[in-house]
């Protein structure tokens, strides 16, 4: 399939590459990486920061996590042998089923407007996917799972004190995450004309995340300099919020994976097929 020339040992050495990572990433994409696809996966790391090693990086990048029983409702057990996707799986997911043809309209104060913004969540981490746009345009998924009960109660509380801290310019804008989940509220609030580079959490299934449409929880954009007095407001109002990452100026990041220019979100109006992308 490809004439690079062979992996020795001096090779990964040279480019950093210990024989555990190279071997990682050989299960990842199924054979043996070519020297362009480990230059390009070195690349993508570098962006990640460095937070961790390549090969942590690696690991993380196919969650493995146990299943959460209560998402199905004991009569229907073939949802439990969905598989999890990988990172890179999600590109393609993130192509069939956000739509973004309607976002440019969203009230200035919903828009994330300014490359280097930090980008949190408020609410919990969703751990629920089958009730959801990806079940059902992606997934083909007709039966329904148990249903989460709604708490109106909790949303309003929310969202009366993310408004106050707006308000207050101590965030800049906010906007609820509904279908689509958290990757449709970020390509709605960036309108086209931002992106956005985040991390995952490692806890939960990563098609949860990324597109878990669980109630009560939203996106917020705010300035470095306002990023303590943030956290120090959401602990006082007791409100449960996670780090997603920062706005960009145009691209589209999942934990170091680029899922392209946010403006590819905003062309068709149809849902693709899962083959043909």
């Amino acid at each position: 399939m490809n004439d690079s020339p062979i992996l020795d040992s001096g090779i990964l050495e040279s480019m950093g590459i210990s024989q555990a990572a190279l071997e990682e990433i050989q299960k990842i994409i199924g054979r043996m990486p070519t020297i362009e696809e480990l230059s390009d996966l070195l690349a993508m790391w570098e962006s990640n920061g460095r937070q961790q090693s390549l090969y942590g990086w690696l690991k993380g990048q196919h969650n493995t996590v146990e299943r959460q029983e209560y998402l199905y409702d004991g009569t229907d057990t073939t949802h439990k042998d969905i598989r999890e996707p990988r990172v890179k799986d999600c590109i393609d997911i993130a192509h069939n089923i956000i739509r973004c043809d309607n976002c440019a309209a969203a009230e200035p104060h919903n828009l994330f407007d300014r490359h280097g913004d930090l980008i949190y969540m408020v609410g919990d981490v969703s751990t629920a996917f089958l009730d959801s746009e990806y079940a059902r345009k992606y997934l083909h998924i007709a039966s329904e799972p148990i249903k989460m009960p709604s708490a109106k109660e909790d949303e309003e509380y929310i969202d009366m004190i993310l408004t106050a801290l707006r308000d207050n310019n101590m965030i800049k804008s906010m906007l609820q995450v509904s279908d689509g989940g958290i990757f449709q509220a970020l390509a709605t609030a960036t309108a086209g004309r931002c992106g956005f580079d985040i991390l995952t959490c490692r806890e939960v299934r990563l098609d949860a995340f990324l597109f878990g449409e669980e109630a009560v929880r939203f996106v917020i954009s705010l300035s470095e300099d306002n990023d303590d007095r943030y956290l120090l407001k959401m602990d006082e109002a007791r409100l449960n919020c996670c780090f997603l990452g920062r706005v960009t100026k145009g691209r589209v990041l999942v934990d170091g994976t680029d899922f392209g220019d946010i403006s590819e979100y905003y062309r068709a109006d149809t849902v693709k097929s899962p083959s043909s992308h």
